[in-house]
Order: structure tokens, then C-alpha cells, then sequence
């Protein structure tokens, strides 16, 4: 034998069962690891009270039940001054770690306001950093629950490092998995820069807030009067910034949001989608399509329902719903598979592309594009958004914007012409020559430079000039009527080639189901992306 000590397990038969002395290294543990996650009862109240959970609550309302796993529980500041070792900052104001939604693996953190405001200091901020660069290894989601007064002025610029570590990451991990801020309070100054270079921000309204500047700021140099809620609320963000993707009535309701958005997603952009059964026939039948092609083309409609029917279950996750509503963007299944959707609206502006427009329908473009999901673009309007305002803020620039983020994508592109399409507009919303894979149209649509009674107005103006007062609008519905069958039909369309098929409306999911399932091996990039230069 030799002298190693043996490790045999000290129970005996006569030991009653639980009275076994526990060891002090291993009671010394378990105090300190209780000391780091218990919460003040006061504090807690406190919270609930402005109709907001804690950090721990959030993380057990959103992850599966038992599957958080916590990494960095004991960090705590390096910092001396201000007595910031004495204040027993929890986790330095953060929680971090790895669980489960619907089974599917997530990073995720979640700042503390309890603890010190859930100021970020360095140690904050790296416990963050790291966690997002094993979320790039891993290849799996990170989601942040933001609920934070801004940088530790206690630690001067060492907080404002901090954040620069999260935004170099932030970068980093764009386009290689989804990421998605949760803004659960206030988010202000250099903080704000952070959700924005991520995928999807949600706020809920009444508790969530984000400025670069605070109202007293605010007033002080500019004097200005402005509430938080008029400066930087979930609505505002939601409807005129368009910072806000996704806006909730409650926390509960955001992360039932979360989880829906996340059924849509790849774990990477090495994945595709997760695919679903459903008991939605590839076969159904869409007859709504039919009565658009009884609309009159200048008779608005709300393109939502064109969606719905199109959908396995009618189910459509709308993005930006409050923003640009002149397009509607967003999630649905088609035959079981995620696509993504651009359409316009004609219910909005005539379903004109503007710059909100366009910024928002390139953005997600870009996004589908990077994680694999296809791209169903259903067409409907009349052109850009005429007006000076649209000049001179820059339609050319953020138009192109649209036009890039089409051309460039390599994932399978559909589009369908339901009524018209005219002009510029026409070629930015996925047309053939854009590089569609598929381009469908209804037999109603009208595609051409622009719409017939514009043309006629240039082409006869001098038969029109001729012609006597009383006839003048009789000849002008003469002359649009004949543009219109010459020049706007879409069988003309089809036989240049610029349109694959005319679409019998009744059978349109199903064709397009198909023509999903044939291009779904798809994946070639047109062009060399590292050294392409998008017009911001």
C-alpha cells in the first residue's frame, strides 16, 4: 500500500439519515453564495411597486423553468473610491449566465437596479463582455434585460471603457447570432448605443426609457420643457424614432414577445430557421386574393390581411408595427418554414416609399439575409413619397439603402405584384432585374414607368391641349384605359420576362409555398459583401 489518503464516504449504517456534519469549507460556501443572491424584501417591494420585477424575477418569468446557470456570481468591484467596496454592489449590478427558452440554448444578462442604480462600472461591463464572447462561441442568442441608471460617475472613465468592451462586441457578434435588448427601465446616455447595434430592442410602456440626454439636460440647453415619457418612452421609440422594435403593455406580455420572436430565429448564422409542423394545408386556398383584384388600385386596403391569409394559421409577428407604417415587416410560417416578410401598405401614404420606409424595410432585409430566412415581398404602390421635405432629407440616399440590402442578399427572394408598381419603386422592392428569385404578379397588377394617368398627361399633351373642354376628361379616360392594357399589364410584363408567372390568386400560397421548397438549398452571395460600402 501507499501513503495517498482514501476518499471513502464518511456515512455509516448507525448514522441517522441528514445528521452528518457538514464541512466548514463547504458551509462557508453556501453563505456566501446566499449572500450574493438574496434581494431585500423592501427593495423588492420597491420595485414591484413601479410595476417592475427584479433582475432574478425577469430571468425566471422568461427562461425555462430550473435551466438558468449562472457564471460570475461574486465579481465585485475593483474600485476604491466613493466607498464603493462598502456598499456590497451584488454582482457589481448584474447577473449573467446561459438557460433555456423553449429548449433552445440563450446567453443572457440582466442589470439589477437594486444594486446601486445598475450603474455599469468595469467589472459590470466585463462580466457582460465575457458572457457575449462565449455567446459567440457557443453560437447561440444573447438577450439583454437593460434596467440601468448609465455609467458609474464613481468610476470615472473606467465605466465609459466599460461600455466601449460591449460595443466593440456588439459588432463583433452582428449578423453571427441574434441578439435582442429587453428595456426594462431607464437606458440614457452612452448606454443607449448598445441596444441600438443590436437586432430587435423591446420597451414596455410607462417603465422603459431611452435618451442620450435626460429631460433636465435637455431643458438646460435648449430650454426645452419635456417629460421622460415625451423624450425617450416606449411609444415615442416606437412610433417616431423607430428605435423601438417591438413595443409590450407589461413585462409579462414583452416576454411572451421574446419567446415568439425567438421561434422565428436560428440559433447562428450558420442555421436556418427552426421548421415547425402545422396543420395548415400547403393546399389552401386563398381567395381574399381574388377581391384584390376587384380593388380599384387607388382604393387603400391594409395589407395585414393579405399576410394573415397567406400564413400557416394566419399568424404574422409584426416588427416595427408603430413605425413607417407605410411598410409592414415581420415573421411568418409558410408551410411550416420561417419566412420573412416585406409588404407595402397601402393604407398609409398609399403604401409610397419614404425614408422611414425605406430605412426600415433595408434593415431587415440585411437581417434576414445574415441568418438564412427567406424573403417574401409583396408589392403594392404607386412610388417614392413625392414632397420636398423627402428631398431634401436624403429619399435618394435612404432609397438606395433599399435598393442594396436587396441586391445583396443571397437567401431565396419572392415577390408578388398584387395591384401596382410604378416606376423606381417598382425596381427597389425585389424585382427580377434586383435579382429575384421568383417574381409573381396578380392578374390585376399594374407594373410600368408610372402610373397611366400620369403618362397620358405627358405622352397626349398635345391632344389633350387640342381637345374641347367639355371632352377633355372623357378622352383622358380613353387614353388611360388604352396605357393601361398597352403598356401597365402584366401579361406584357410577363412576356418581356421581367414577371416569372401570372398567379391564379385562389392558388397563390401554394405557389409560393412551392416555389419556397425549390429554392431551399439556395445560398450563393452575389457579390463580395466585406468590401461592399451601403449608403448610410
Amino acid at each position: 500500500m501507499n501513503d495517498d489518503t482514501i476518499i471513502t464516504s464518511t456515512k455509516t449504517d448507525e448514522e441517522p439519515k441528514g445528521k452528518r456534519e457538514v464541512a466548514a469549507s463547504i458551509k462557508k460556501f453556501r453563505q456566501i453564495y446566499a449572500q450574493a443572491v438574496e434581494s431585500s424584501p423592501e427593495k423588492e417591494r420597491i420595485q414591484n411597486q413601479k410595476g417592475k420585477f427584479t433582475a432574478r424575477q425577469r430571468l425566471s418569468y422568461l427562461l425555462d423553468e430550473n435551466s438558468f446557470f449562472e457564471i460570475r456570481t461574486l465579481v465585485q468591484t475593483a474600485s476604491n473610491d466613493f466607498d464603493l467596496k462598502d456598499k456590497n454592489i451584488k454582482g457589481d449590478g448584474v447577473i449573467t449566465g446561459f438557460g433555456k427558452i423553449n429548449g433552445r440554448d440563450v446567453a443572457i444578462f440582466a442589470q439589477d437596479f437594486m444594486s446601486l442604480g445598475g450603474s455599469l462600472g468595469l467589472a459590470h461591463a466585463k462580466k457582460i463582455a465575457n458572457l457575449m464572447d462565449l455567446a459567440i462561441e457557443a453560437k447561440i442568442p444573447i438577450i439583454g434585460l437593460l434596467d440601468s441608471g448609465g455609467a458609474r460617475i464613481q468610476e470615472g472613465v473606467n465605466s465609459l471603457d466599460g461600455y466601449g468592451e460591449i460595443f466593440y462586441r456588439n459588432v463583433k457578434a452582428s449578423g453571427v447570432i441574434p441578439q435582442i435588448s429587453v428595456v426594462l427601465g431607464p437606458c440614457a446616455g452612452g448606454a443607449v448605443y448598445s441596444p441600438a447595434l443590436t437586432d430587435f430592442i423591446f420597451m414596455v410602456d410607462g417603465i422603459s426609457h431611452m435618451f442620450v440626454t435626460g429631460p433636465n439636460v435637455v431643458k438646460a440647453a435648449t430650454g426645452e420643457d419635456v417629460t421622460f415619457d415625451t423624450l425617450g418612452g416606449a411609444k415615442m421609440h416606437s412610433q417616431k424614432s423607430g428605435v423601438c422594435h417591438v413595443i409590450a403593455n407589461s413585462e409579462q406580455d414583452c416576454f411572451r414577445q421574446v419567446k415568439e420572436l425567438l421561434s422565428f430565429l436560428p440559433q447562428n448564422c450558420y442555421e436556418k430557421a427552426p421548421a415547425t409542423t402545422t396543420i395548415d394545408s400547403v393546399d389552401r386556398q386563398t381567395p381574399l386574393l381574388e377581391k384584390v383584384c376587384e380593388i380599384n388600385p387607388k382604393k387603400p386596403f391594409r395589407i395585414q390581411h393579405i399576410i394573415w391569409e397567406l400564413a400557416d394559421e394566419n399568424k404574422f409577428f409584426e416588427i416595427h408595427r408603430d413605425f413607417a407604417k407605410n411598410i409592414v415587416i415581420g415573421f411568418a410560417k409558410m408551410g411550416g418554414e420561417v419566412v420573412g416578410i416585406v409588404a407595402n401598405n397601402s393604407d398609409v401614404l398609399g403604401g409610397a416609399l419614404d425614408m422611414d420606409a425605406s430605412d426600415k424595410a433595408a434593415r431587415f432585409v440585411r437581417f434576414l439575409n445574415a441568418f438564412n430566412i427567406p424573403i417574401l415581398t409583396l408589392v403594392d404602390l404607386g412610388g417614392y413619397l413625392p414632397g420636398v421635405s423627402q428631398e431634401h432629407g436624403g429619399i435618394i440616399r435612404h432609397g438606395a439603402k433599399l435598393l442594396y440590402a436587396y441586391a445583396e442578399a443571397s437567401v431565396p427572394k419572392i415577390t408578388l405584384v398584387l395591384r401596382k408598381a410604378y416606376g423606381g419603386a417598382y425596381i427597389a422592392m425585389s424585382s427580377k432585374h434586383l435579382g429575384g428569385d421568383f417574381n409573381f404578379a396578380l392578374p390585376s397588377a399594374e407594373i410600368a414607368v408610372m402610373g397611366p394617368r400620369g403618362a397620358i398627361e405627358i405622352l397626349y399633351s398635345k391632344e389633350i391641349k387640342a381637345a374641347p373642354k367639355e371632352k377633355v376628361e372623357e378622352l383622358k379616360e380613353k387614353l388611360t384605359k388604352e396605357y393601361a392594357q398597352k403598356f401597365a399589364s402584366p401579361y406584357q410584363t410577363a412576356a418581356s420576362g421581367s414577371i416569372d408567372e401570372i398567379l391564379e390568386p385562389t392558388f397563390a400560397r401554394q405557389k409560393i409555398i412551392k416555389a419556397f421548397r425549390l429554392l431551399k438549398d439556395k445560398r450563393k452571395p452575389q457579390f463580395n459583401t466585406k468590401k461592399g460600402n451601403i449608403p448610410l
